[in-house]
C-alpha cells in the first residue's frame, strides 16, 4: 500500500510530531511519503532522517490557488493508494487535489478542532462552510478524541464517516531518569532543589500560559519551565517581569531545537526536570503533552484534557482537573508542593494511548476506507468543482500556525 500524507507545515508542533511518530510505526508494507504545503521545518528534517521522502510544495498563503494544480500533478504522478491529510489547509487543498487526481481513498485526521477555534485561531462561518464542503470529498475523517468526534457531528459530518483514532505516544521514551533530570536542570540553570512547574505547547493566547505566569507569583521560590515557541513569547516575558517572577520563568523554545545557544533538551529530558505539569488551556482536542507527562510519572493539573476525560476516572489517578482562574492554580500548586516532590507510577491511561495501537487502527481504517471507496461511486465532478469554487471564494481559514 502506498500512502501520501499531506500536512500544512512541518515545524515543531503536536500534529507534526504525531505524523512522524505514526509513519515510523506503520508496517513495512505501508510505503509512506509526505508533502508539506509550507514550512519544511525540523520535523521535515527528522522525517528525511527516518528515510521518508518529503516534498515541499512551496505554497505562499491561504489563497495561493496555484498550489492546487501543482499538488494534483504530484498526487497523480505518485500513483498513491491512499491520501491522508492533516491540519485544516492541507485537508481543504489535499481533498480537492486527491479527487482531481483520481484517488478515491482520501482520509483526513482532525487534530485541532475546538468549540470556538481551529488550530488556535477563531472559527468563522466561512471556515466552517469550506470545511463541510471539502469534507464530503473524502471517505473518512479521523477524530483524535471523543470530544472532537462530538464537534464533528455538531458540524454536520455524518456519524458513519467519523472514526475515533486517538493520538499515541511511545511510553518508553518518557521513562523518568534521575541522571537526565540532574543534567537537564544544570543545562537550563534550574536550581537542583527548586520546585519546577512545567508546561508545553504553542505560545498562543488559547493556551493561557499567562494564567500560569500569574499563578507563579503566588508560589514563592517555584520556577516555571515551558517548552514551546509562538507569538506570545515576548508578552509572557514582559508579564513575568511586571509580576516580579521574571528570573523564575524559563521559556526554552522548541524541545530538541536550536535557540542560538545550542541544542535544547528534548521533551523527555524537559519532563524529567519538572515536578508537576500544568495545562491551563480551556479548549483542547486531545492533550498529547499531558499524556507524555503522565508517562514521565508527573502529576498533571489541567483545565481541559479529552485524552484523560475520555477514560474511566481511575485511569489517571495523578491527573487533576482544576478551575480556570490563577487562584485555582495557585491553590492546586500549593497542595502539590505540600505533598512533596515525587514520581508517580505510570498510569493505565498511558498504555491506552500507545502509538502501536494508533498505527494498528490507522491501518485498519485504510483497509476499510479503500473497500468503501471501491464500492461507492466516485464523487461527481460537479461536487468537486463546487468545493473548488468555495475554496476560491472564501480562502482556507486558519492556515499554517507560525
Amino acid at each position: 500500500m502506498k500512502v501520501l500524507h499531506i500536512i500544512t507545515g512541518l515545524g515543531i508542533g503536536g500534529a507534526e510530531q504525531q505524523l512522524r511518530l505514526l509513519v515510523r510505526h506503520l508496517p513495512a508494507s505501508c510505503e509512506s511519503e509526505v508533502i508539506t504545503l509550507t514550512n519544511p521545518g525540523p520535523v521535515a528534517d527528522a522525517l528525511r532522517a527516518d528515510g521518508v521522502r518529503v516534498t515541499h510544495l512551496g505554497m505562499t498563503g491561504n489563497r495561493d490557488l496555484s498550489a492546487l494544480p501543482r499538488l494534483t500533478r504530484l498526487i497523480r504522478a505518485g500513483r498513491y493508494d491512499v491520501v491522508h491529510t492533516h491540519l485544516y489547509r492541507a485537508c481543504v487543498y489535499g481533498r480537492l487535489a486527491a479527487r482531481l487526481a483520481g484517488v478515491r481513498t482520501v482520509v483526513a485526521t482532525e487534530h485541532s478542532l475546538g468549540d470556538s477555534q481551529i488550530e488556535g485561531r477563531p472559527l468563522t462561518r466561512g471556515t466552517r462552510a469550506l470545511y463541510g464542503a471539502t469534507e464530503r470529498l473524502g471517505v473518512a475523517t479521523v477524530a483524535v478524541s471523543s470530544t472532537v468526534a462530538r464537534r464533528l457531528r455538531e458540524w454536520g459530518v455524518p456519524d458513519p464517516r467519523i472514526h475515533l483514532v486517538p493520538n499515541g505516544i511511545d511510553p518508553a521514551r518518557f521513562r523518568f531518569d534521575p541522571a537526565v533530570r540532574a543534567v537537564t536542570r544544570a543545562q537550563l540553570g534550574l536550581p537542583e532543589r527548586a520546585f519546577v512547574v512545567g508546561g508545553a505547547g504553542r505560545l498562543v493566547p488559547g493556551k493561557n500560559f499567562d494564567t500560569v505566569v500569574r499563578a507563579l507569583a503566588g508560589v514563592p521560590d517555584a520556577h516555571l519551565l515551558v517548552a514551546g515557541t509562538g507569538p506570545e513569547h515576548d508578552a509572557l516575558l514582559r508579564l513575568a517581569r511586571s509580576t516580579g517572577v521574571g528570573p523564575r520563568v524559563h521559556l526554552v523554545g522548541a524541545a530538541g531545537g536550536d535557540d542560538g545557544g545550542g541544542v535544547m533538551p528534548d521533551m523527555p529530558a524537559l519532563l524529567s526536570a519538572m515536578d508537576v505539569f500544568v495545562s491551563a488551556s480551556r479548549e483542547e482536542s486531545f492533550g498529547l503533552a499531558m499524556v507524555e507527562a503522565l508517562a514521565a510519572g508527573l502529576p498533571v493539573l489541567h483545565t481541559a484534557c479529552p485524552a484523560i476525560e475520555d477514560l474511566p476516572p481511575d485511569s489517571a489517578p495523578g491527573a487533576r482537573r482544576i478551575g480556570t482562574r490563577p487562584r485555582d492554580l495557585v491553590s492546586a500548586l500549593h497542595a502539590q508542593q505540600g505533598a512533596g516532590v515525587r514520581r508517580l507510577p505510570v498510569p493505565a491511561a498511558v498504555d491506552s494511548y500507545h502509538i502501536a495501537r494508533t498505527a494498528d487502527r490507522v491501518m485498519g481504517l485504510y483497509a476499510s476506507a479503500s473497500a468503501s471507496a471501491t464500492a461507492t461511486a466516485t464523487t461527481s465532478p460537479t461536487a468537486t468543482a463546487t468545493a473548488a469554487a468555495e475554496a476560491t471564494a472564501t480562502g482556507v481559514g486558519p492556515g499554517q500556525k507560525k
